[in-house]
C-alpha cells in the first residue's frame, strides 16, 4: 500500500487544474487538506479509481503550503554546514568568499552561509529558497549544452508536466497577454537577454532563475483567428543542475513574483 509523506504528494496525484471540484482553491491546498485529514483523497474527481486504492492514511505534518515549504527549506539548511562550500561554488559557478556562497538569481544575489543562514537582494521566500538549497547540495556542475528542450523533455518531466503548464506557462502567458512591460521587467529588472532562434516566437527573452539554470520564454502574439501562445524551454543540461519538481517549483515562484510586480505597476500609486 503506497503511502502519503506530504501534501506535495498528494498534490502529484492530481492534475494540477485548480477546478475546485473540491472547494479549496488550489490543487496544493487539497493537498494540504487531505494530509491534515481534513478532506479524503476520493474528494478529487480527477484521481482515477484505480490510483485512489493505492493510498491511505496520512501522518499529521505541518498545517499550511508555507509552513510545510518552510520546513523543507530548514530541512536543507541543516545540511549545509556538512558540504564543502568551495567546491559547491565552483559546481554551481557561485562565488565563495570564505564565509558565504553567493549565486545571481534573476540576476540578484542570493547567498548561504557556512551555518545555512540564507541573504539576498530581494526577497527571500520558500518557493526560491527550497530550489536554491537544492542546487547548492545536488548541482553536478554540467557544462550547458546550448540546446533547448521542453519541461517535459526533462529527466522527471512527465509526470509534472500537466502541472508545470497549469501553474508556470498559462499564467505567464496570461501576463503577457494583459501586462505589456512584462517582457521590459524581464530585460531592465531580471538582467534578461532578447535572443534570436530557430523558434520561430515573436518574442525570446532568456532568463537565470540561477546561472546554470537558464530559461528561455517564448512568447507569440495573438494572430488573425489564433490566439496567443507562451512557452518556457530549458537547456539539455537543466535536469543534472536540478531535479524537475524543483525546477517547477523555482518556476512557479518566478511567475508569483511577475504576478506580484504586475499587481502592483497595474494598481498605480495608491
Amino acid at each position: 500500500m503506497a503511502r502519503i509523506n506530504s501534501p506535495m504528494d498528494v498534490f502529484k496525484l492530481t492534475d494540477g487544474s485548480n477546478c475546485r471540484a473540491c472547494n479549496e482553491k488550489t490543487c496544493m491546498a487539497f493537498g494540504v487538506a487531505v494530509f491534515k485529514g481534513r478532506k479524503n483523497l476520493d474528494q478529487c474527481p480527477k484521481i482515477a479509481p484505480e490510483v485512489l486504492a493505492q493510498y491511505q492514511d496520512a501522518t499529521d505534518r505541518p498545517d499550511t503550503i508555507d509552513e510545510f515549504m518552510q520546513q523543507a527549506v530548514e530541512e536543507l539548511q541543516e545540511q549545509i554546514p556538512d558540504i564543502d562550500m568551495a567546491e559547491a561554488a565552483r559546481r554551481t559557478a557561485g562565488e565563495f568568499d570564505g564565509q558565504k556562497l553567493t549565486l545571481r538569481v534573476m540576476g540578484k544575489a542570493f547567498s548561504v552561509d557556512r551555518a545555512g543562514s540564507l541573504s539576498a537582494d530581494i526577497h527571500i521566500n520558500a518557493w526560491v529558497a527550497m530550489p536554491f538549497l537544492n542546487h547548492v547540495l545536488h548541482c553536478r556542475g554540467e557544462a550547458l549544452t546550448g540546446e533547448w528542450i521542453t519541461f517535459r523533455e526533462l529527466k522527471g518531466g512527465p509526470e509534472r508536466y500537466n502541472h508545470f503548464q497549469q501553474n508556470c506557462e498559462k499564467p505567464l502567458k496570461h501576463l503577457a497577454d494583459t501586462y505589456t512591460d512584462l517582457f521590459s521587467d524581464m530585460l531592465d529588472v531580471f538582467a534578461g537577454r532578447r535572443v534570436q532562434t530557430h523558434i520561430d516566437s515573436d518574442i525570446s527573452v532568456v532568463l537565470h532563475p540561477l546561472p546554470l539554470l537558464p530559461v528561455m520564454c517564448c512568447y507569440w502574439e495573438p494572430e488573425e483567428g489564433m490566439g496567443s501562445s507562451l512557452h518556457l524551454f530549458f537547456d539539455k543540461s537543466a535536469d543534472q543542475q536540478l531535479d524537475a519538481e524543483s525546477i517547477y517549483t523555482l518556476l512557479a515562484g518566478m511567475v508569483k513574483m511577475f504576478e506580484k510586480i504586475a499587481a502592483r505597476n497595474q494598481s498605480g500609486p495608491s
